[in-house]
């Protein structure tokens, strides 16, 4: 109920004057069966007809006002519901985005998608639907006020029998609710599952498991199916219903008013301004339940997007700034020991992948893990913002994605204002890629790399990480899809490139470790204590483990 309440008061100028103006709508439609009535007595009496012209022209200016209001209400109704699907749109990036994570935890891709538009666009149409609402039950008001001149029974079965038949067409809406969470949970997970699939799709034609793949969608396909038929038998089955208790309700008010004109308590005009209350009716009643509908779907939607606004933080943000000047000492304490000196370039080779996720999720603040520790320059790295401790002691992972743009903005984006780029291009050997492509650093590339090769993919997001230009840069097997010479290349042009900038590389290859100050080989698991240090060549002539590592 937050999410909705904050999306409707956002926008309640706008809601507040789509609601005036579709109550000025209503009122003006109940107006015409009234003035029609007046006519018609009017008429019968004759013998007056300034009068009748009188009436006419009251019922064409009726019909000038009340055309005028819909106009104007449904724009300001229309610019409230876009507005606020636009401002949960962003309030579910920045809980996306925010560096302390968290919202992206057991939530495919796609079913984060789905929530960033299908469930934004729901809860906004409740700005469009609410003003719609509340001008229906106005007009309710002004037939039970127009019925009670015209008959006072009329107007009390009107004003006593709303209510109940508004409160039937909430209780019918419940099911339609739960069902239509049901719907979006299914249809998100089937998103998420296709667009994963989708990303690993060169992965699972390798591995010829594309039958696999297709059961695994079919299964995930067939599921959201089942829960949007079940969604949409609710719903066919409240508009039915709901459609029978307006038409009973309606049939009741005619009823009455044909055995009361029968009778002579009411005049032909008045009659016949009941008949049509009646029949106007019909348009506020079946507003009422497609409103209803829209709420039931909207709370369903609220509720996964609540969830995901407050999904617990990853990591906790600390409040201190950065200082202006990092030297680049980093201290890890805990099942792993590590102290990496101010302009080290630090090698780290791990028997068991499972240690090197272990530190680089550390070093990268993804987690606060109880039993580790990091400190850079002395202070511990999580006092300081994730964003600033990101920006000081940056992560390349080896799986780093490179999104849809130019080869130069995808370089450039961690990149100070008017840094140079060809350094890092260069280190990264990046410039070999740019003169392969068409269009040189400006050419397109796909999303996450995919025009590009392994090797080319990894060559411009290592020249990225360089360029970037961080205090403390940490890389994971940065060179694992390039040629042997290209990465001899990239080794010694890496620690030309970084002199005096602290770089712990977390790799097994001989070609990057020969050029560090220091290796450290971490075996038998973290846990046990399994640390030896010294420079590659020594370790290599004079530890057996370290060359079975190395050379795997």
């Amino acid at each position: 109920m937050s999410v909705l309440r904050a999306s409707i008061g956002a926008f309640r100028r706008q809601v507040a004057l789509a609601t005036l103006c579709f109550c000025g709508h209503q009122v003006g439609e109940a107006l015409v069966p009234v003035l029609v009535g007046v006519v018609i007595d009017v008429a019968l009496r004759g013998g007056d007809g300034v009068a009748l012209l009188g009436w006419l022209a009251v019922l064409g200016l009726d019909f000038a006002f009340l055309s005028t209001c819909y106009r104007l209400g449904a724009r300001q109704a229309w610019i409230a519901d876009v507005r606020a699907d636009q401002r949960l749109r962003l309030l579910v990036a920045r809980r996306l985005l925010d560096p302390a994570g968290g919202a992206e935890a057991g939530r495919l891709p796609g079913g984060l998608v789905a929530v960033a538009t299908s469930d934004t666009k729901r809860v906004g149409l409740v700005n469009f639907a609410l003003p719609l609402g509340l001008a229906a039950v106005a007009s309710l008001v002004v037939a039970a006020v127009a019925l009670l001149r015209i008959s006072v029974p009329l107007g009390l079965l009107i004003l006593l029998g709303t209510p109940p038949v508004l409160f039937l067409i909430y209780l019918f809406g419940r099911p339609l609710e739960r069902r239509s969470e049901a719907e979006q949970e299914q249809a998100a997970h089937a998103a998420g599952t296709a667009a994963d699939l989708i990303a690993g799709i060169r992965v699972l034609k390798g591995l010829r498991a594309e039958p696999a793949a297709v059961r695994r969608y079919t299964r995930a396909s067939e599921d959201s199916l089942g829960a949007t038929l079940r969604a949409t038998r609710s719903q066919a089955w409240f508009s039915g219903t709901v459609l029978i208790v307006n038409g009973t309700f309606l049939a009741l008010i005619a009823l009455v008013g044909g055995r009361l004109a029968a009778e002579g308590a009411i005049s032909l005009g008045g009659l016949v301004a009941a008949v049509g209350l009646a029949q106007f009716l019909v348009d506020p009643l079946q507003e009422l339940g497609w409103v209803n509908e829209r709420l039931a779907q909207a709370r369903a939607s609220a509720r996964r997007i609540a969830d995901l606004l407050a999904a617990a933080p990853a990591v906790r943000s600390g409040t201190q700034p950065l200082p202006a000047r990092v030297d680049g000492a980093l201290r890890v304490r805990g099942p792993l020991d590590l102290d990496v000196r101010p302009g080290e370039f630090l090698g780290v080779v791990t028997a068991d992948p499972a240690d090197a996720v272990t530190l680089l999720r550390s070093l990268a603040r993804e987690t606060d893990a109880e039993d580790v520790t990091v400190a850079l320059d002395g202070a511990p790295l999580e006092d300081y913002p994730p964003e600033q401790a990101r920006s000081a002691v940056l992560v390349a992972a080896h799986d780093a994605q490179l999104f849809a743009d130019t080869v130069h903005r995808i370089a450039a984006a961690g990149a100070p204002a008017g840094h140079d780029l060809a350094p890092a291009l260069a280190a990264a050997r990046a410039d070999q890629v740019i003169e392969t492509l068409p269009d040189g650093a400006d050419t397109r590339i796909t999303e996450q790399g995919r025009s590009l090769s392994g090797g080319q993919r990894q060559r411009v997001a290592l020249a990225r990480a360089l360029a970037a230009d961080a205090p403390v840069l940490v890389l994971h097997d940065p060179t694992t899809a390039v040629d042997s010479v290209t990465e001899a290349e990239i080794a010694s042009r890496l620690r030309t490139l970084r002199h005096g900038r602290t770089t712990v590389v977390v790799t097994s290859s001989p070609a990057l470790l020969a050029v560090t100050d220091r290796v450290v080989l971490v075996d038998r698991g973290v846990a046990e204590g399994g640390v030896t240090d010294g420079r590659h060549d020594l370790l290599l002539r004079e530890n057996p483990r370290y060359r079975e590592v190395v050379r795997g």
